[in-house]
């Protein structure tokens, strides 16, 4: 038992997701790792999520929002709740996610190796097991997005050293107290989508070293991240992209980023908009199935519109009709 190592606090951000929850509730039950305090932050629900937790789980604390503020928002919630407490670490832990029994002593033994204070899960899929689906990440000026090497590789036992990266996925990030007290919390401003990134940035130029902790071990039904589908990711991943590089990267770089990456790929996207609205109009008149066209063109929209509204500095929840109006709080 690692005594030494001070209490943890583990927080799960929880969005009309009661199934979830429970489910890894239930799971966090098996761990062995005690000096633990597991809580919910409810993100504004409209199911009965709420009493259907305290029912199963009358001794945890639920903190309400009362509205959906977004994975940042809401995890903002918890985190300044634990620091209120006498916890030592704090988890960011997606309520879609099963554990391994050992992975906070996982995380423990890591920190102490590495004299770490900022450590990401090795995550599996929840459905294939056996499959990474997360392990860390680095920045590709290139392509202007955030690359993670071990994603999609079948574990085979080669993936077991601790490496430095340039992030780690929120589904599952492990943090000394000492973060947040010096960096303060997660950017609201993102409401989803690349603020573990720009966290994690403000981390490492704060002094942290940012460490994979790959025995560490968490299964993630990456599939259910989204009731919007796929308009909604679009949407949010533009205008969070756009966000994080006006808040991390210095004017140089944007003026290199926005010509040979950005610029290009807007253009691209506008063209193909366009194309895909003559291509549906074309179906409709010869009254021919077009679901797929349309599903494409919905996407490019949604895109576009995170675009704009980043340039609008508009901001938030997803305002777009086309898609749902409430989306997930959940890491994809």
């Amino acid at each position: 038992m690692h005594k030494r190592d001070g209490r943890v606090c583990v927080i799960l951000l929880n969005w009309n997701g009661k199934k979830d929850t429970l489910e890894c509730l239930h799971s966090l039950q098996s761990i062995t790792y005690k000096r633990m305090q597991t809580i919910v932050v409810d993100n504004g629900s409209t199911d009965d999520s709420v009493q259907a937790i305290r029912k199963e789980y009358p001794l945890i604390p639920i903190l309400e929002t009362g509205e959906n503020l977004g994975f940042a928002g809401g995890n903002n919630i918890g985190i300044k709740w634990a620091l209120r407490k006498p916890f030592e670490w704090i988890l960011l832990l997606n309520n879609d996610t099963t554990v391994d029994p050992g992975f906070i002593e996982a995380f423990l033994d890591a920190a102490k190796e590495k004299k770490a204070k900022l450590l990401g899960a090795k995550i599996y899929r929840y459905h294939d097991p056996k499959c990474i689906d997360h392990l860390g990440g680095f920045w590709n000026p290139k392509i202007a997005e955030f690359e993670c090497p071990w994603q999609g590789k079948i574990d085979d036992g080669t993936c077991e050293d601790m490496h430095l990266v340039d992030y780690v996925s929120g589904c599952a990030l492990f943090m000394h107290k000492a973060v947040p007290e010096k960096i303060g919390l997660l950017e609201p401003t993102f409401f989803l989508y690349w603020e573990e990134t720009d966290y994690c940035f403000r981390a490492h130029r704060a002094g942290f070293d940012i460490w994979t902790a790959p025995k560490a071990k968490i299964y993630h039904k990456v599939s259910t991240s989204f009731t919007g589908g796929k308009p909604h990711m679009h949407y949010f991943w533009w205008r969070s992209r756009l966000l994080w590089i006006s808040r991390n990267c210095t004017s140089r770089e944007k003026r290199a980023l926005y010509q040979k990456v950005i610029l290009p790929e807007i253009i691209k996207s506008c063209r193909h908009y366009c194309l895909k609205s003559i291509q549906l109009s074309i179906l409709r008149l010869l009254k021919r199935p077009h679901l797929t066209q349309k599903e494409k063109l919905r996407r490019y929209k949604a895109g576009l519109t995170g675009i704009f509204d980043y340039f609008r500095k508009k901001f938030g929840n997803c305002p777009i009709p086309f898609v749902t109006q409430e989306s997930a709080i959940r890491r994809d």
